[in-house]
């Protein structure tokens, strides 16, 4: 958050020394804006880019914690009780596709969605297994709980490749992540979820936020005391810095620095992105179609910033302050029906399925691609807590719009809805096509901070789920 006091002491060449110290504390110390704007500059050098692509977004729906496959994507009708569960299956509007009966509204919408019933990351641990999924790249070693970024374990999130590679669109940055990172029950950072070693400049930009509170204030805002004048005042007294710290250095760096600042201003000072982020200008009908939950409002929010020019926002399912702490989130190991009943599935439902509506009345459903995905499934059987345990072998992910067709099934767990009967695809597919979704070569090689090349996928595009 920008600081702008009054003037205090001026120095020798007539800038106030506090100001000064403002200034240099704005751009050595709190460079989190500016650091986001060093990947549209690299995006210059985006050699993989191609014209192959429908998407120019994409919103990606991370359900953290790992929804069951049986109560929701994949149902199982035919298994014995202790696996298909109290949840039935119930028709969709694509012939012969069935989904969770908790999922009417997606249910009713399933010619516009394509589910791949047979992902699997072989990996039971949250934070690894999450890792894989967020980046493409399998956790070194696997099935590693409360893990942390760092080396090995430090490819970029697709966001942050994303966010690289594309052009950005106005004011705003390439990736967001909201409303809150994702954290391991010690409360550490999973990996895989910033910029790697592609370095901080390419962090997808996190907002921590509650947009279903009353009071909903997103953490970019000027403070109520800071009017637009005197942000452009503090703007005009860096320009006064930066032409004086030009007559001592004229390196490229310095001239490097002072645009990425400038770009800083410009996003805290355009009217386009704060509006992207106000959602009282939404109707109240179709905010509570979304949901008055964090994370419809979340979703409706994502809406909102890719119709605003960002390249890719991640929605989080986070963990909550009122999450139960023996089954938080989607990680149903205890009492899994009632809170798919009670909790889970009826606002996924309502959020995803007035996504769909939200963006097709909008025009922007084809050029925007949606993946709803988690970093596992969950036990074929009920454990003695009426609740299913991590299941990383087999699960189901939803995607929809961008270039991808509708009414389809890819692939098949099998009976038991346990292991991948055919079709099976890997997180690495998943990036690779939405890569290419997105106009960018799965083949396309980036570089680290220290110019060592590696590629951005090692996955196959499925070509079936294309339109």
């Amino acid at each position: 958050m920008l600081s702008i006091r009054g003037l205090g002491a001026r120095l020798c060449d007539q800038l106030p020394r506090r100001a000064m110290l403002q200034a240099g504390t704005l751009g050595l110390t709190s460079l989190s804006l500016p650091q986001l704007f060093a990947a549209e500059q690299k995006a210059a050098n985006a050699a993989g880019q191609t014209n192959t692509g429908k998407a120019k977004s994409c919103i990606l729906l991370f359900l953290m914690g790992g929804p069951p496959q049986h109560s929701t994507w994949d149902p199982k009708p035919e298994a014995p009780a202790e696996v298909r569960g109290e949840i039935g299956a119930i028709p969709t509007n694509a012939p012969g596709i069935q989904f969770g009966e908790l999922m009417s509204q997606l249910a009713a919408r399933a010619d516009k969605l394509c589910v791949l019933r047979a992902v699997s990351t072989d990996d039971n641990a949250h934070s690894s297994s999450g890792y894989y999924m967020l980046t493409g790249r399998p956790h070194a070693p696997p099935n590693k709980e409360n893990a942390n970024p760092g080396p090995p374990n430090d490819v970029p999130n697709v966001g942050s490749v994303v966010g690289t590679l594309l052009p950005q669109r106005g004011s705003l940055p390439g990736a967001i992540r909201l409303p809150s990172h994702i954290f391991n029950t010690d409360g550490s950072i999973w990996p895989g979820q910033d910029g790697g070693f592609l370095g901080r400049n390419a962090d997808p930009w996190l907002f921590r936020c509650t947009p279903a509170s009353a009071d909903f204030k997103p953490e970019f805002h000027l403070p109520v005391d800071v009017p637009l004048e005197r942000l452009q005042l503090r703007d005009s007294l860096l320009n006064d810095l930066n032409q004086s710290f030009a007559r001592v250095d004229r390196s490229k760096e310095l001239e490097r620095y002072d645009g990425l600042t400038q770009r800083a201003y410009d996003l805290l000072a355009s009217p386009t992105a704060r509006a992207a982020f106000d959602l009282a200008r939404e109707p109240e009908s179709l905010r509570g179609r979304y949901g008055n939950t964090q994370f419809g409002q979340s979703v409706l929010l994502a809406r909102r910033l890719v119709e605003a020019g960002v390249r890719l926002v991640q929605v989080n399912w986070y963990r909550g302050p009122d999450e139960p702490t023996d089954a938080p989130c989607w990680d149903s190991h205890a009492k899994e029906t009632e809170r798919l009943k009670n909790v889970l599935i009826p606002p996924m439902d309502a959020a995803f399925a007035t996504l769909l509506d939200d963006l097709s009345v909008r025009g922007m459903l084809d050029d925007t691609l949606i993946l709803c995905l988690s970093e596992f499934g969950r036990t074929p059987r009920f454990n003695a807590r009426a609740g299913r345990d991590h299941w990383g072998h087999v699960f189901s992910v939803a995607m929809a719009g961008g270039g991808i067709r509708g009414g389809m099934v890819y692939g098949a767990s099998d009976r038991m809805g346990a292991y991948p009967k055919d079709g099976l695809v890997r997180p690495e597919d998943i990036t690779a096509t939405m890569f290419h979704c997105l106009g960018i070569s799965p083949d396309a090689e980036m570089h680290d901070t220290q110019g060592r090349p590696f590629s951005i996928s090692r996955g196959q595009v499925l070509k079936p789920l294309l339109a």
